[in-house]
């Protein structure tokens, strides 16, 4: 990302949500990104993950040479099914399918196979190769998470986005997500940026971005909990 700004409205009511923000997220890390409300971590993310275009700077993804923000919607698309992976609050699946359908759908939607040995690979890894024929409404908030974990890494992509992704669970729960997240990383050698509110889900994270007024206060590397809502404090806020 380089030095993106992001304006929403006009005139007297535009407001800046992203100021001039330049960053390299290294691979195979797992970032953070915290800052209070209304600091820019949602437009942020959006901006990272081409859902959204920047008023001014560019957006470069992994290995994808081309600036995000200057591709069709078309393209924007297709890069978005197949090359990035998303995990949101809201699991957001579909509730007549089943665990495979649901993980293996932006492959279908693409018009690409399942290589079934991955898809046994990814089961086992979120703890689901017992349930997978299961379908959403049998399945704890934990064990839906766990399947959209799976579908955003389905695609092998260059980096899964995050987005408040155990808001809606319980405190432990949400910790087993957190070390899941951590694994992908760890071992599939995933690269992982999450927006939160939580300083302890953002201590599993290899770095911490820090927002404040739509611009970088600063990166931390690997925080304590502790830490996290300390530098908060002195953000202002901890959402």
């Amino acid at each position: 990302m380089d030095s993106v700004t992001k304006v929403y409205g006009r005139d007297g009511a535009a407001v800046t949500a992203l100021d001039r923000v330049s960053i390299s997220i290294p691979p195979e890390t797992f970032t953070a990104v915290m800052g209070p409300s209304g600091s820019g971590k949602s437009t942020f993310l959006h901006c990272a993950a081409g859902l959204d275009r920047p008023t001014s700077g560019s957006v470069f993804l992994g290995s994808i040479g081309s600036d995000l923000s200057k591709l069709s919607e078309n393209d924007l698309t297709k890069l978005r099914r197949e090359r990035i992976g998303f995990v949101f609050q809201s699991f957001n699946l579909l509730a007549a399918l089943d665990v495979r359908q649901n993980i293996t759908l932006p492959l279908r939607l693409a018009g690409r196979r399942a290589d079934r040995k991955y898809l046994d690979e990814i089961l086992s890894r979120v703890g689901l190769a017992q349930r997978d024929r299961h379908r959403p409404s049998q399945l704890s908030g934990g064990q839906q998470q766990r399947v959209a974990i799976a579908r955003a890494l389905i695609t092998r992509p260059e980096v899964v986005f995050a987005d408040e992704p155990t808001g809606a669970l319980d405190t432990v729960t949400a910790r087993e997500i957190l070390t899941l997240l951590r694994q992908t990383v760890d071992t599939l050698g995933q690269t992982v940026v999450m927006v939160t509110h939580d300083p302890v889900a953002a201590s599993y994270a290899d770095n911490v971005v820090f927002l404040a007024d739509g611009r970088i206060h600063e990166i931390a590397k690997q925080l304590s909990a502790d830490e996290v809502a300390d530098r908060m404090t002195h953000l202002g806020g901890r959402s």
